[in-house]
């Protein structure tokens, strides 16, 4: 059944949310299968300590940059329908809020796409962390949070359109962009040779970028045949999270859309992948210095990907693979950001170490066989 006739069949918004689901439960599972995380990306560069985590990141990368700019060389997506270009935007909230939330995945031990998957696997630190992203999130979005937000992100704004399209504003197009992500995945196969990084961790990162690749195409085509305004997207965090947190609590009755489905759906997905891997298992907080570290690095998270426009993965991964230029420096904030608190905190600490990693969030056996 094609993209035109299930949306005849169960109206748009059903038909973007089962989409969200889908894409979600994929996205899920390939990335608690692969282990993907831009927080031990971050960590192992920063500590030149090579391990295969910022390979499975850059086949992630390279792997959704490729495909996206493949549906726009052939016409099935326009880059400029996202609101990642198409609107107003701002360069200043994307270097802060990058910066901020480069330092609250390195507090919080994981970028809040790995927060979700690890509480599907029985994660009680991750689980609350994410409830403390979302709230954090919707604070910022509309909440008490939101003047602060806006104040920032007015200090040094950009024009939509061409202002934002990276690949425009420097005369070239989706050939550049196909080149630019084949030349990292190159550098991923290089990679992946060297560290001997085994098949679920270059595959499963493979398929977490073919699932921002596949959200950007059904999207787009569910616009396409549609009557009424959607957006076209890809997968993204932040917003998603203070949506269905907000409906989960007092707006039950909104209708349905592609971030509904979204959020549950890469829950459903890395739970199966836990379950079928005999990875399921309940771990706590140990002591209260650890959680206070989880909880602030929840916030800054969630406030920084709201100022950024986009989290890890929203602004790392689906804004850059359209070459949105404040999706490019909000990523180079989170790398910068993350770096710096991993080596005053973590690398040199002036407070109790951290806790030992839990088995669900040291390295896969992918990488250390």
């Amino acid at each position: 059944m094609g993209i035109e006739a299930l949306t005849d069949y169960l109206g748009e918004g059903r038909t973007l949310a089962l989409i969200g689901l889908v894409v979600g439960a994929g996205f899920g599972f390939m990335a608690q299968r692969s282990r993907f995380c831009l927080r031990s990306a971050v960590v192992e560069f920063a500590r030149n300590h090579p391990g295969g985590k910022l390979t499975v990141w850059l086949f992630a990368f390279a792997t959704a940059t490729l495909l996206t700019q493949l549906l726009a060389w052939t016409g099935a997506l326009d880059p400029h329908d996202s609101r990642l270009i198409a609107v107003r935007g701002s360069l200043s909230g994307a270097i802060v809020g990058g910066l901020l939330f480069g330092a609250g995945m390195i507090l919080a031990r994981g970028c809040s796409s790995r927060l979700l998957v690890l509480a599907a696997q029985g994660n009680l630190r991750s689980l609350i962390s994410g409830l403390v992203f979302a709230v954090s999130a919707q604070a910022a979005m509309t909440g008490i949070l939101a003047p602060l937000r806006e104040g920032i992100s007015a200090w040094w704004t950009i024009d939509g359109g061409t202002a934002r399209d990276i690949l425009a504003r420097s005369g070239l197009g989706p050939a550049a962009g196909l080149a630019w992500g084949a030349l990292w995945l190159v550098a991923a196969v290089v990679w992946a040779r060297r560290q001997s990084v085994q098949v679920w961790g270059w595959a499963g990162a493979v398929g977490v970028g073919l699932t921002i690749a596949a959200a950007w195409w059904a999207t787009a085509a569910i616009v396409h045949v549609s009557f009424d305004p959607h957006p076209v997207q890809s997968l993204s965090f932040t917003g998603p999270s203070a949506e269905v947190l907000t409906r989960v609590l007092f707006a039950g009755d909104k209708p349905p859309t592609f971030d509904l489905g979204l959020v549950p759906g890469v829950f459903i997905g890395a739970f199966a992948a836990a379950a079928i891997y005999g990875e399921l298992e309940l771990v706590g907080f140990q002591g209260g210095a650890s959680m206070r570290r989880y909880i602030a690095g929840a916030l800054c998270m969630g406030f920084g990907g709201m100022l950024a426009g986009g989290c890890a993965v929203g602004a790392g991964l689906s804004g850059t693979s359209i070459f949105a230029l404040t999706s490019y420096l909000a990523l180079c904030g989170m790398w910068a950001g993350g770096a710096l608190t991993d080596r005053l905190l973590d690398q040199h600490p002036v407070g109790p170490l951290p806790q030992p990693m839990a088995r669900d969030e040291a390295p896969s056996a992918a990488f250390t066989r």
